[in-house]
């Protein structure tokens, strides 16, 4: 009998959350459709990207599973403090940036990396960067993101949910990059009281999560109207989110320092950005609402 390990069942598992995910944002788009293309890794492993682009809904989309292996660069070894430098690890990442500006722009990762059998965990999150900060909608967000956490402990969506706070914070703008969600990372038995399993399957949970929240979130809002001052405001907040990702983010840089694919890399960027001089939202306006409401700390649930 085939043995089927650890990290082949999680890919497999991955591979499955990436087609059920692009089958439902094809569906909330109701027009595009995503265009594939694989690519092999120099030095072990490859990967499946998906774009959407120019839909009704999403402008750019992206949906990649990866799954690479091989030796760690030194620089990587030093940020995770490991001696050993033979890793592997399998993700699925989402970014999608849609064209109304009253639809929000959402990222997902969910992500395992492994060195050893004493050495491995699973990593990820959700989180969502509206460019209008609408309250009842972020609270549906961070409820839903609240009831996947609950079935595995009930300490997991408060912790996630403060390390979300810190972790997507733009800290030369002194502001969040968008209203938060969950993040997670390390996690193993010792820290959390769960076998690899069980991780596995919050892992997998968080990914079925995507489709129904977004969709939803795409139904409420896909249909408003809006004019050319949303749309310049929409350029401005796109431009937080590619400062974020340029400047902070570890997914980015550790895909940069392992030789990842960059076209792969980078397709979290937007599709157009504006940097305006010193912009500033006018007072008592919606804009200023959502720059007030872009902080670390508040209880949305």
């Amino acid at each position: 009998m085939e043995i089927v390990m650890f990290k082949d069942k999680v890919a497999e598992a991955y591979k499955q959350i990436q087609d059920s995910i692009c089958k439902g944002l094809e569906i909330a788009d109701g027009e595009a459709q995503f265009e594939e293309e694989l690519w092999q890794r120099e030095g072990g492993g490859g990967g499946r990207t998906r774009v959407m682009q120019h839909g009704k809904v999403i402008e750019k989309g992206g949906v990649n599973f990866s799954a690479v292996y091989g030796k760690l660069p030194e620089v990587v070894q030093k940020s995770f403090k490991v001696e050993n430098d033979e890793f592997f690890a399998t993700g699925v990442s989402i970014v999608i940036h849609p064209e109304n500006p009253f639809v929000p722009i959402i990222h997902m990762n969910i992500r395992y990396f492994e060195m050893d059998e004493q050495t491995r965990w699973f990593g990820g999150g959700i989180d969502l960067t509206p460019h209008y900060v609408i309250p009842t909608d972020v609270r549906f967000f961070h409820y839903h993101l609240k009831q996947v956490c609950d079935q595995f402990k009930a300490d997991f969506y408060p912790r996630f949910k403060k390390l979300a706070d810190d972790y997507f914070f733009i800290k030369h703008r002194d502001e969040t990059r968008g209203v938060g969600g969950i993040f997670y990372d390390r996690l193993k038995p010792e820290n959390t009281e769960l076998s690899y399993d069980q991780l596995l399957d919050f892992s997998l949970a968080v990914g079925n999560a995507f489709v129904p929240v977004y969709s939803e979130l795409v139904e409420r809002n896909k249909d408003k109207e809006y004019d050319e001052f949303n749309k310049e405001w929409q350029y401005l907040r796109r431009s937080r989110y590619a400062e974020f990702n340029l400047v902070y983010d570890s997914g980015t840089k550790f895909g940069l320092e392992t030789n990842g694919r960059i076209e792969s890399i980078l397709m979290s960027l937007p599709p157009t950005a504006k940097w305006k001089y010193n912009a500033q939202p006018l007072p008592n306006t919606e804009e200023e609402n959502t720059i007030n409401l872009l902080k670390k700390g508040i209880n949305w649930v």
